[in-house]
């Protein structure tokens, strides 16, 4: 096992520090928190692994009713690129039908996941369908899709932290960052 000194040592650089991520997941609460304040409930659908941390937090600071579900879907696997085509691993399970979606999810890269999720729920009629992204790497974007809340905007890097992963690590670093290139295998 290797010896680490500390959780940044997978990191060639920090991008988003913990406390910037707490500042904007505040603000992103009320903003939602205000756009929704005359529904009776809000679903949220989080696309998981990624964005469970992030939809955590955002939802302690969401001030209306909300329902919660999970979809799961694989799109990079063990690479640092994601598969043309999202692969549908859990269902959500919530009646969606004429309620208010919050699709939450930690990164719009090409846009080919939170496109796939927005039409399965589209496709079950709810009232709207809204989406939050942690992450927006705009110069990726191949599908024809807006997301309506976006924490922040990076470059064009593997990022790593706050529920992002490589190979299924990495998720646990408070804050964002590059991953190492040595670590990419």
């Amino acid at each position: 096992m290797k010896n680490s000194n500390s959780i940044t040592d997978p990191l060639e650089k920090i991008i988003i520090s913990e406390e910037q991520i707490q500042s904007r997941v505040s603000d992103l609460g009320k903003i939602i928190s205000d756009y929704y304040k005359a529904v009776d409930e809000l679903t949220i659908i989080s696309i998981v692994n990624g964005a469970i941390i992030f939809t955590a937090d955002l939802i302690r600071k969401i001030n209306v009713p909300i329902k919660l579900d999970c979809i799961k879907v694989s799109s990079y696997g063990n690479e640092t690129l994601p598969h043309k085509k999202p692969e549908i691993i859990e269902k959500i399970q919530t009646e969606i039908k004429d309620k208010h979606i919050l699709i939450i999810d930690d990164i719009i890269d090409t846009g080919h996941t939170l496109f796939e999720v927005y039409k399965i729920i589209k496709n079950k009629n709810p009232a709207s369908i809204k989406s939050c992204l942690l992450l927006q790497k705009s110069s990726r974007l191949e599908v024809d899709f807006e997301p309506d809340y976006i924490g922040f905007q990076i470059a064009d890097e593997f990022v790593v932290g706050y529920g992002l992963d490589y190979a299924q690590n990495y998720r646990n670093l408070p804050h964002i960052g590059v991953l190492k290139n040595e670590l990419l295998k």
